[in-house]
């Protein structure tokens, strides 16, 4: 049902709600709160210097003093339990008109008894008693009142909401009914109701998302794939023939994917792989034994510049053979990718490295053996499933490359429709790198390790979180940081600023340029392409460390270390309690990093991924419901080894889109 069918939704608020994807009354329904306001009415008396809630009367007349542009003050005598005080309220001067004598109204804020004045940080219309407030994440212009108006009346429609939890699910968790659940979550009387409808709505979204994985994962057993026929010694004498010796987990994931490609299954393998692990040479060896059973292959990376270093890595490890690699990319003229197109489609062409070009409906292979996608959580089930199909016959390998090192029971669950091999182990010519916390106080220490980089004609990494400075923070900007670090070095070197508000044809110039050894210092914000190999950047220095978690500063340092050279990571804090980032210090492990991410910070850092299904969860979270997830993955396999779900008509609709897909 259309959320046209809501009283006074005028186009305005439509149109608001639209931005925030909702277009359905169950949209709207499902669109749910991300905190509660446990709302405790006091009396002026017993506010002590916190945040409080107060009902009041006001009682004068209403002062607006404009102290400069785009800056206000509201002022007003209010009364409440026989107590006269004066409020006031920043930037509210539109209010003056709905602040009436005698008006009774909610005031947010702190009461200084000292000058008995209450600085309010928001006032209210609607006076009530204690109550719980559920808050949204809103987009400008949509008021909470009015969302909540639409909530209530949406409620009220009793409209029928699909409930994916199978009726013996219920049964035996006792889960309170759809709809009841979802009056609790934005209308709650009680934290016991606020926790009853979590359970049951989480619950039900990992339950979907696990049993599609399961499902994918029986597809991919049954689906038919291209058996490969290749000497495995002519592999053997590819490894021999390299310039260095591959790390036990190496051989063991190529091992896993020559077995993989020997049978007449479809291979679908996830590669996690530490930054700097070595994956591309595994992807280069599944590439070389695809191409001797006479199949094409491709190989998405998610930025031009990444998929660039791969091009010029593959023609230089098959330049023994009469392998021909080509790159595909969104910046090439129409006519240069026309004529590649017609080479590929009469298999001129036997790999072809490219970004999202490759989605491009016109380009065709005539026989596509084996896909691979770099960093795959860039790319959604749809994207991998088109670049399948590319031949027609959709039986092409593939194999995914990740450099975020999720821990395997974790990874388990979450890829359970892949088969998943890791690279723990480091090449063994390079050296571990050197990782130090240090404080403001220390910058000088800093300044001169980097000064001796500097000196042997090295490269840096400087990384901040912000592009402007922000001064009620103690935070550096990448601005700021150019402008300091250019007074240090006076002006000896070329200093660079790499951030997410540039063009991509921008952020790629300053890449290839600080790549060639134009640019010695580059200041950038997390914006640094994973999997970019800097050979002669040697040093990462992150500003404001703190702000990190431990999985993105893991990432962040493995920017360096990518050649035999000694590197360096200095995490710059601005706190005294850095126990967290001593974690860095102890190990350059990612898995291990990982998990004491896990532990300390949860999802955010570690599975900033897109799922299979292309699937963002609502209310659930991996790291803070992980043992719902294991349950329902359980729950899952059990319905589907039943059979069962062939009788519910919800799920034949998602295996249908999954068929459709697959």
């Amino acid at each position: 049902m259309d959320i046209d069918v809501l009283t006074n939704l005028g186009p305005k608020n439509k149109n608001l709600l639209n931005k925030l994807n909702i277009y359905t009354l169950n949209d709207l329904l499902t669109y749910y709160p991300y905190r509660y306001n446990f709302i405790t009415i006091k009396n002026i008396n017993e506010a002590l210097d916190e945040v409080v809630y107060i009902n009041a009367i006001v009682l004068s007349d209403i002062k607006v003093n404009y102290i400069r542009k785009n800056f206000n003050i509201l002022s007003f005598i209010a009364s409440n339990n026989n107590i006269n005080f004066k409020v006031t309220i920043y930037n509210r001067a539109f209010l003056k008109n709905a602040l009436y004598l005698n008006r009774e109204i909610l005031l947010i804020g702190k009461y200084k008894k000292i000058n008995n004045t209450f600085i309010a940080s928001d006032i209210k219309f609607n006076i009530f008693n204690n109550k719980i407030e559920a808050v949204y994440h809103l987009t400008e212009g949509l008021k909470l009142a009015n969302l909540e108006k639409y909530m209530l009346e949406a409620i009220d429609k009793n409209i029928k909401i699909d409930d994916y939890i199978p009726n013996y699910l219920l049964e035996k968790y006792h889960f309170i009914s759809k709809d009841i659940a979802l009056k609790y979550i934005h209308f709650p009387h009680d934290i016991k109701e606020i926790k009853q409808a979590k359970l049951r709505l989480i619950y039900e979204e990992l339950f979907i998302y696990t049993f599609k994985l399961n499902y994918l994962a029986m597809l991919n057993k049954r689906a038919k794939g291209l058996k490969k026929d290749f000497l495995v010694e002519d592999i053997d004498d590819f490894i021999s023939s390299l310039p260095f010796k591959l790390t036990s987990d190496q051989l063991k994931t190529i091992n896993d994917i020559i077995n993989d490609l020997k049978k007449e299954n479809r291979m679908n393998r996830l590669i996690l792989g530490d930054v700097g692990s070595g994956k591309t040479i595994v992807a280069v060896v599944a590439i070389l034994a695809n191409y001797l059973s006479g199949y094409q292959a491709t190989f998405m990376a998610p930025t031009e510049i990444l998929a660039r270093q791969h091009y010029e890595a593959l023609t230089n490890y098959f330049h023994n053979y009469d392998l021909k690699v080509a790159l595909l990319t969104g910046s090439m003229r129409k006519k240069e990718k026309e004529n590649l197109y017609e080479k590929i489609k009469k298999k001129e062409i036997d790999v072809v490295i490219g970004t999202h070009a490759l989605l491009n409906e016109s380009l065709n292979f005539a026989s596509l053996g084996l896909v691979i996608t770099d960093e795959q959580h860039r790319f959604g089930v749809n994207q991998r499933n088109i670049l399948q199909n590319k031949d027609g016959h959709g039986q092409a390998d593939v194999l995914y490359l990740s450099a975020t090192p999720i821990p395997r029971t974790y990874a388990l669950t979450i890829y359970g429709d892949l088969d998943i091999s890791q690279i723990k182990t480091k090449p063994n010519m390079r050296k571990e790198i050197i990782t130090k916390v240090k404080t403001e106080d220390q910058i000088t220490e800093v300044l001169k390790a980097m000064l001796e980089e500097l000196k042997q004609n090295h490269q840096i990494f400087v990384v901040s979180p912000l592009i402007e400075n922000e001064e009620e923070t103690n935070l550096k900007s990448v601005n700021l940081l150019k402008e300091k670090l250019t007074l240090a070095f006076k002006n000896l070197v070329r200093i660079e600023v790499l951030h997410g508000k540039l063009k991509q044809k921008e952020k790629d110039a300053l890449m290839e340029d600080f790549q060639k050894g134009n640019i010695k210092i580059l200041i950038a914000t997390t914006v640094i392409e994973v999997g970019i190999d800097i050979p002669m950047a040697t040093m990462m220095v992150i500003f404001n460390a703190e702000r990190f978690g431990l999985a993105t500063l893991h990432q962040l340092r493995g920017r360096v270390g990518r050649s035999n050279l000694q590197s360096y990571c200095y995490l710059i804090s601005n706190t005294k309690d850095n126990e967290r980032l001593k974690v860095m210090e102890e190990s350059t492990d990612g898995f291990y990093i990982s998990e004491k991410d896990f532990e300390q910070r949860g999802q955010g850092d570690l599975f900033g991924v897109k799922q299979s299904g292309d699937m963002n969860f609502k209310i659930a979270s991996f790291q803070r419901d992980y043992k719902i997830l294991l349950q329902t993955s359980q729950d899952a396999k059990e319905y589907l080894s039943s059979s069962k779900y062939q009788e519910n008509k919800l799920y034949q609709e998602i295996i249908n889109q999954i068929n459709f897909l697959d």
